[in-house]
């Protein structure tokens, strides 16, 4: 695994990472909407519940009043009508009922879809993120300055791989301690290369 990870710049590797978290987010987020679409058509029974009993309601309250203009007996056909249309509106509140609460199911299921995945990317990938960034930063910040690169050389001396190091020089410790600039300019390159980072100093090698 660390050959294969060895074969990539740190830079790409970086860059790779982020569009598979980009593409992680965006694959959470259509499946959120998604599932709220979903669920939100459970919705459609108690829309068609309210529609009728509202029409119900308002045409038996039309009845009714037009019920209620026939002399000596309108009072009394009414009284059908209006309990009647009573029973449409609790229908057609029923049915409003209904589509709250499979709104509120629709939008704390598509929260509860996205928690892990986003969770995993503030809590766990970001942190990361952050600190490779000010890792960087202060990297840059050494390499500008000649003491900087020094510190750095001895960086890379103590965590790069003897591989890498024999590279540079047999005696690269050696050669570090005597104050060797090309010997601390390519220590110094090669840890910054380690956090992705070019080395405006480096030249590349005939």
């Amino acid at each position: 695994m660390k050959i294969y990870a060895d074969r990539f710049p740190t830079a790409l590797r970086q860059f790779l990472t982020d569009l598979l978290v980009v593409a992680w987010v965006y694959v959470a987020i259509r499946g959120a909407l998604w599932l709220h679409d979903l669920v939100q058509k459970l919705a459609v029974p108690g829309q068609k519940l309210e529609g009728a009993g509202g029409g119900l309601a308002d045409n038996l309250a039309d009845a009714g009043g037009k019920v209620g203009r026939v002399p000596l007996v309108g009072d009394e056909l009414t009284g059908p009508f209006e309990r009647a249309a009573g029973a449409a509106r609790s229908l057609a509140e029923a049915g409003r009922d209904q589509q709250e609460l499979v709104d509120q199911l629709a939008v704390a299921l598509a929260v509860g879809l996205l928690v892990v995945p986003l969770g995993l990317v503030l809590f766990g990938w970001l942190p990361l993120r952050v600190r490779w960034m000010r890792r960087a930063a202060s990297a840059a910040a050494l390499a500008a300055a000649p003491a900087g690169r020094d510190l750095l050389a001895l960086r890379a001396l103590a965590g790069q791989p003897l591989r890498k190091l024999t590279r540079i020089s047999p005696d690269v410790a050696e050669a570090w301690r005597q104050g060797d600039d090309a010997t601390v300019n390519a220590l110094a390159a090669l840890e910054l290369r380690r956090l992705g980072l070019h080395d405006p100093h480096s030249h590349p090698r005939p």
